[in-house]
């Protein structure tokens, strides 16, 4: 497959990654007007903005990705773009909690198709030597996606708000949070029809050995989700520390993603918009810049002879950003967290891509996908859908004043933070031995 191909691929991909974290996340430029009109406390407002978007994307990723290790991955991906831009719009429309519940929802069936197969594709893709590198690239949607959302959702929320909203044909008046997301949701429909006309490459890396399942796939062997199972089991040594690891360091940075700018609001007294369109440059730019250095470090670290390159990189950021986290929301002026949001945003994003990259490799292709989709289940259960509420229930039902999101967010980090430290340090041994497994073949 040509280079032009391939790399118009990962564009689209990075592009619907970027939309994907546009969509999820512009509710945290909106939590003010949010909670105003469904009079709602920061434990609901968790429940509507993390639990309900990954409940069906946990539910749906497995699944998906099963489906993805064994049919067209580009359509599958091309289908889950089209139903989140959909969804993200009704968000926009809903008129009470329980509707916005379901759009959420909704936003993440789409979402659910997009990450493992797209992991599965750019590794057919690409060489495995350019895998971390081009995985780190594919991981960008992650700060330019959270850095957009808040600068261009702070934006548009900003310039809407001046207009008053909007009067829709058949729908009426729409206030400025509603209109925030119809027009970050409707992008997307375009993307998906990209992604649609892009050329699905050959399956390379399976496993042909003790493989019995009838059903073929582009001349490969398929796994049944039995075995991708017992493969995963049997090698639990090196799967469970790094899926656990990787989810401990996400409920730190999705907890931190959600909270800060309302933390911010209520410390400082300076309105969520304006926050989040400072908080947004800062995150697209430290974001972008740890996302490169994940990659950088972690080829360096290959060339200088460690195959386990990419979990130390991931260890190495799991150290460092435990002092940062700790103290971003415990400083007396908005300048100095804005400071330590530097360190922290930085770190977010610097383990992750390396982290997919250390699972693709010692994966077989017909589980691959699948691999992504339980690394983002835990992920997903834990960062998403648990980290964000965990905070909100310590703001509200443990600490109190302008100050309990700034306790519960730092308590959170210093929890998270080390624990990933003690894993990542478990699975480097078991890992070595599973890389080089995956390097001869799987005989």
């Amino acid at each position: 497959m040509g280079l032009r191909n391939r790399y118009s691929a990962l564009t689209l991909l990075l592009v619907a990654y970027i939309l994907s974290f546009i969509d999820r996340n512009i509710m945290s430029v909106l939590v003010a007007p949010i909670q105003a009109d469904f009079d709602i406390d920061d434990g609901q407002f968790a429940l509507i903005h993390g639990t309900a978007f990954t409940f069906m994307y946990v539910i749906l990723g497995v699944p998906i990705a099963w489906l993805a290790d064994r049919k067209n991955r580009k359509n599958i991906i091309s289908s889950g773009v089209a139903v989140w831009s959909v969804m993200t719009c009704f968000c926009g429309l809903a008129p009470n909690f329980s509707l916005f519940f379901l759009g959420r929802v909704g936003t993440g069936v789409g979402e659910a198709a997009l990450s493992p197969p797209a992991h599965s594709l750019l590794a057919d893709y690409f060489d495995q030597d350019k895998l971390p590198t081009v995985m780190a690239i594919f991981t960008l949607g992650i700060p330019v996606g959270v850095g957009v959302s808040y600068s261009l959702g702070g934006w548009v929320y900003a310039w809407v708000l001046e207009q008053g909203g909007f009067i829709l044909p058949f729908i009426g008046a729409v206030k400025p949070w509603q209109a925030t997301f119809m027009i970050v949701g409707l992008p997307g429909l375009l993307v998906a029809w990209g992604i649609f006309k892009m050329i699905e490459p050959p399956r390379t890396g399976a496993m042909h050995s003790n493989v019995s399942a009838p059903e073929q796939d582009n001349a490969i062997a398929v796994m049944t989700l039995k075995q991708t199972t017992e493969f995963l089991w049997q090698r639990k040594a090196v799967y469970l520390p790094l899926f656990t690891a990787i989810s401990c360091l996400s409920i730190v940075g999705y907890s931190f993603m959600m909270w800060f700018v309302a933390h911010g609001g209520r410390t400082y007294a300076v309105p969520e918009f304006e926050i989040g369109q400072v908080f947004g440059l800062i995150y697209l730019c430290a974001g972008v810049v740890g996302t490169l250095f994940g990659a950088v470090l972690s080829r360096i670290l290959v060339k200088k002879g460690f195959a386990d390159a990419a979990i130390r990189v991931a260890l190495l950021v799991a150290v460092i950003w435990l002092l940062p986290a700790i103290l971003v929301c415990q400083m007396p002026t908005l300048l100095w967290a804005y400071v330590l949001a530097v360190p922290c945003i930085f770190c977010l994003n610097a383990y992750f891509g390396v982290s997919i990259a250390a699972i693709q490799m010692v994966t077989p292709n017909q589980m691959r996908a699948q691999a992504s989709a339980v690394l983002l289940f835990f992920t997903n259960v834990f960062g998403l859908a648990i980290g964000p509420v965990i905070v909100g229930y310590l703001s509200s039902a443990l600490f109190s004043g302008e100050m309990s999101l700034a306790y519960a967010l730092s308590t959170v980090a210093a929890v998270f933070c080390p624990l990933a430290v003690i894993l990542f340090i478990a699975a480097l041994k078991p890992y070595k031995q599973l890389l080089k497994d995956a390097q001869q073949g799987w005989q």
